[in-house]
């Protein structure tokens, strides 16, 4: 059984996808294979699939033999036609969100290599600009000792000891990276790229490799550092930076290997004084994942780019990084202090008065800004006629909770559930929705919050619904149109929605409404799943229920739509691909997916009139909701809510408090 397709996850098969990819081949017990240009691969091996340098908008195909090799072959095609597989799996960093308000910091388009120069005479060396941001403080050194292979040969008698010590190095390895990525301690977004380094401390490719260097008659530490030098030798030498950085990965786990065989453990982080620099040659992302973040002030690096993980991590956390500096980064091991401009790439040993004042007045500015905004936390912006304009975040997990709080969020304008789908390889169980969403309605009991019901179509598949093939899933069988057909998957929702209800004030929406008998059917299932729950003695409440604007048929029907939901919350980012007729993931037309469109704003001013006249509420969901210039333009169409990533809530209550000051 084989298929070809063209690839469309997001930035191809790097590594967090691939480990997702090469998970769901595992699943199934037929030999699956992945070709791209007349070389093929295992696509069980995150390492070998990795080397084949699958990219966004390959051609490749997918070959299965066996018992199960249809739904094997299927699968894999649904998710390489994905675009934002990888991205929202278990423990994954929301790398690419649904949406692309909460999209993470992008890497700085510097360029990955350069040759670092020595410190020059005002003391600064040059790297890459890895993630932005300004720090001074004392310089924390860590650079432990290397491990060098003693290429010590092993007697023919000793060689299966040897390899049950691999194995056994690599299992407790496996153990201990479990229970990071348990500890509540560590981010999502850093828990996805130590799953990551998990797969690949597990991988067949790497453990073939050491095996049959052992079995050659080397030790297991010289073996697992030979194998590692080999693949990532042919990681460096690929046309892709990004994948070019994975070496750096496959170090860093042979590393943890040779620790665990040698009975060592890597020197720890966590003396680290506040708003230090960390420096070093060279560190994995898993140490880096587990020091005290909160304390940096900055990181450099001999190695990296920044498309490392180092790199990812520092700008998910806000951390100012320079890497890449080479041999460079030696003349920082003796120094007492260092000065890092993250949006330049420029590194300061010692710096002299005159650049740690300049340091100092940048350090503040940032400082002041971040300080001033803290003020907005908790105000309630308020139009002259008294109306309070909610300021709310968008989630997508309930990882995500606790900085929506510290942001002074109002609530939450938009809980997508398709991660709690996209992240098992099941289908939730009633009691765990119920579970989720009672626990996000208990973290907001003052304010609402919005629960999307499913929105998985073709474009975004989960495990557990079989979708047809469509030319365009984007107008194709999703959102409410799928979950209406399979009462099966959105009754579960509903009950679960209904029994969260108790514990807050729980708002529930409908997305891709264009027709008036889809609200009608869905109340329909919620009366039938409330009569059901209170025939069990099941405890439940009610929820108001709201739809999406995201759809012409929406707009235009907006005024019918009105008097049968509770609100309504416009979601710029498909209105704006549908109104526009371009396709939101094709750059080609991207200079048409503009929210501030005349025609997409004249649909969101039609919507808002209909619920304004109808004496409903209407928000906004989607990206445009904390762009400033369209703002004012909004509070004046009567939106009462403005749901956004909770990094711009705070600048958005600020806008919003000297708008109505102005207007007196």
């Amino acid at each position: 059984m084989e298929r070809s397709t063209i690839v469309r996850v997001h930035d191809g098969l790097h590594a967090r996808p691939a480990t997702r990819f090469v998970r769901l081949a595992k699943g199934f017990e037929s030999e699956v294979e992945i070709a791209k240009g007349g070389k093929s691969v295992s696509a069980k091996s995150s390492v070998k699939l990795m080397l084949l340098g699958v990219k966004e908008n390959d051609e490749v195909t997918i070959r299965a033999e066996g018992a199960d090799a249809i739904e094997a072959v299927e699968a894999l095609i649904a998710y390489l036609e994905d675009p934002k597989s990888g991205l929202e799996e278990e423990g994954a960093a929301p790398a690419a969100p649904a949406k692309a308000e909460d999209a993470p910091p992008a890497a700085p388009q510097q360029p990955e290599k350069i040759a670092a120069p020595l410190v020059d005479a005002e003391g600064a060396m040059r790297g890459v600009a890895a993630s932005a941001g300004v720090g001074l403080g004392p310089v924390f050194a860590h650079f432990p000792p290397q491990i060098v292979p003693q290429n010590r040969t092993v007697a023919k008698e000793e060689i299966g000891a040897e390899k049950a010590r691999f194995e056994d190095a690599v299992k407790r390895l496996q153990a201990k990276l479990d229970r990071s990525l348990a500890s509540d301690e560590m981010q999502a977004s850093d828990r996805g790229i130590v799953a990551a380094l998990r797969d690949i401390a597990a991988d067949d490719t790497l453990h073939e490799e050491t095996v049959k260097d052992i079995d050659a008659g080397l030790d297991a530490v010289s073996a697992i550092i030979a194998a590692s030098s080999k693949l990532a030798d042919e990681f460096r030498n690929l046309d892709d930076a990004y994948m070019s950085a994975r070496a750096e990965d496959l170090e860093a786990v042979a590393r943890q290997i040779c620790l665990t065989l040698l009975g060592h453990e890597e020197a720890k982080l966590d003396d680290i004084a506040d708003g230090a620099i960390l420096v070093a040659e060279d560190i994995g992302a898993w140490d880096l994942a587990r020091a005290p973040l909160k304390r940096l002030g900055g990181v450099v690096c001999g190695h990296g780019g920044a498309t490392s993980h180092v790199a990812i991590i520092a700008r998910t956390h806000g951390i100012p990084a320079v890497l890449g500096l080479g041999e460079a980064v030696h003349e920082l091991r003796e120094a007492s202090e260092a000065a890092i401009d993250g949006n330049a790439g420029v590194v300061y040993v010692d710096p002299d008065a005159k650049t740690r004042e300049r340091f100092a007045e940048m350090i503040g500015a940032a400082d002041r800004e971040r300080e001033a905004l803290k003020a907005y936390r908790d105000v309630v912006p308020r139009r002259a006629d008294g109306t309070v304009i909610h300021v709310a975040a968008n989630l997508g997990s309930l990882d995500e909770i606790e900085a929506a709080q510290e942001a002074g969020a109002m609530g939450v304008g938009l809980f997508r559930t398709e991660l709690l789908f996209m992240r098992h390889m099941h289908l939730p169980s009633e009691d765990m929705q119920a579970e989720t969403y009672a626990t996000l309605a208990k973290a907001f009991p003052d304010h609402p919050v919005i629960v999307r019901t499913l929105d998985i179509g073709g474009d975004k598949p989960i495990s557990g619904v079989e979708f047809p093939e469509e030319e365009n899933p984007f107008l194709g069988w999703r959102g409410i149109r799928m979950c209406l057909d399979r009462p099966d998957i959105f009754k579960v929702q509903l009950r679960a929605l209904l029994r969260a209800a108790v514990h807050g004030n729980l708002r529930v929406m409908l997305p891709m409404v264009s027709d008036i008998e889809e609200v009608r059917r869905t109340r329909a299932l919620i009366d039938e799943c409330a009569a059901e729950l209170k025939s069990e003695g099941a405890e439940h409440g009610r929820f108001q229920l709201g739809i999406m604007i995201e759809t012409p048929a929406a707009v235009f029907g907006a005024a019918a739509l009105a008097k049968e939901v509770a609100f309504f919350s416009v979601g710029t980012n498909d209105l704006t691909q549908y109104v526009m007729a371009a396709d939101r993931l094709n750059p080609a037309v991207a200079n048409l997916n503009d929210a501030a469109h005349p025609a997409v704003m004249a649909a969101v001013e039609q919507a808002a009139r209909a619920a304004v006249e109808a004496g409903i509420e209407i928000g906004m969901c989607g990206e445009a909701a904390a762009r400033s210039d369209l703002i004012p333009e909004f509070v004046r169409m009567g939106l009462t809510e403005l749901s956004m990533s909770p990094v711009s809530v705070q600048a958005t209550k600020k806008q919003l408090m000297e708008l109505f000051d102005k207007k007196g």
